[in-house]
């Protein structure tokens, strides 16, 4: 038998490159095309709260991107639960995701005592949207207008202060937790299923308190329809110049707030995860979506997976904590 010249052998090396190449070129032009069709963003809470909004502009800014729709779909229930379920279980393939908070990703592993997914391994993080501190309000028809008259009208009739929730163990209630701990009151807690139906009791003088996003609140506030007695956070908010921080209203220590981020089923491919955190990050530095951001009170903030990862672990930390002392449990 004749032994192979050396110009056929790498005739036939360069040929098993080509053919051994073709597979990948095929899946990096797939890759290239997402999305092919619309993409999902699921929003586990009701329309109307922090996240919703926070989600749908996003959702504009990527449909733009995309040339195919972002289409926002509510599914509220048990503290975000349901709606992370939904993309827990979906196909890994970009086109179901969620739009998630403090509350699914690194609170309710520990207030509830079983969830219908491995919440350790049933997600990849993608990016950061925003962060959205806190904005404590009271109702128009509630007779303190600051932080300290509320602290002496609660030390003066333990239970009797109303303070409302977008639901059980959610960031805000945690805030609200924190803020008669931190100020030795007890206030009566009210959950709702959502920051927008609790919002709404708020304005109708049936709740006395809400600690929401400044996100959700300020348009309110701005109108007076609510009370803007403080900012859980360390700065004012441009939104809200005229809100002092809760340690200006005289609470030290009362800091809290919650963010709002992209996350997608585990086992997405990680090439097609960069290439969405790579879209939220172009799309949260657009001018336009910045600014709509930061008017409504949301700090805009894009991440890497990696960060935005050891933002949920930092952060179940920290609520975790508080959960087990005040030894919260979901109904």
């Amino acid at each position: 038998m004749r032994t192979p010249t050396r110009a056929a052998a790498l005739a036939f090396a360069g040929f098993a490159a080509t053919f051994a190449l073709a597979p990948l070129h095929h899946a990096a032009h797939a890759q290239g095309a997402f999305p092919a069709r619309p993409v999902t963003l699921i929003v586990p809470f009701s329309p109307g709260g922090g996240t919703d909004i926070s989600a749908r502009a996003l959702a504009n800014k990527l449909s733009t991107k995309w040339g195919q729709s972002a289409i926002v779909e509510n599914r509220p229930g048990a503290g975000g639960i349901i709606g992370a379920d939904a993309v827990a279980k979906a196909k890994p393939d970009g086109y179901t995701l969620l739009i998630a908070n403090v509350g699914t990703q690194s609170i309710n592993p520990y207030l509830y005592a079983k969830l219908p997914y491995k919440w350790e391994t049933a997600f990849a993080p993608v990016s950061l949207v925003c962060e959205l501190p806190f904005v404590l309000m009271a109702s128009p028809s509630f007779g303190p207008s600051s932080v300290k008259e509320l602290i002496t009208l609660a030390k003066a009739n333990p239970g009797k202060v109303s303070v409302a929730s977008s639901g059980l163990g959610g960031s805000p209630h945690l805030t609200a937790e924190l803020f008669q701990l931190v100020t030795g009151t007890q206030l009566t807690h009210i959950p709702y299923k959502g920051g927008g139906p609790a919002m709404t009791d708020l304005m109708a003088g049936h709740v006395d308190l809400l600690f929401a996003s400044v996100l959700e609140g300020s348009g309110f506030i701005k109108t007076g329809k609510l009370k803007g007695l403080a900012v859980t956070h360390a700065k004012r908010s441009p939104a809200l110049p005229d809100v002092p921080t809760i340690a200006e209203a005289g609470v030290p220590n009362g800091e809290s707030g919650s963010w709002i981020a992209l996350i997608a089923p585990a086992g997405t491919p990680a090439p097609l995860v960069e290439k969405l955190a790579a879209d939220v990050k172009a799309a949260v530095a657009e001018a336009d979506m910045r600014e709509k951001l930061i008017a409504q009170g949301a700090v805009p903030q894009a991440s890497t997976p990696a960060e935005l990862q050891k933002l949920i672990d930092s952060d179940g930390a920290r609520y975790g904590k508080i959960i087990r002392d005040k030894g919260l449990k979901a109904d």
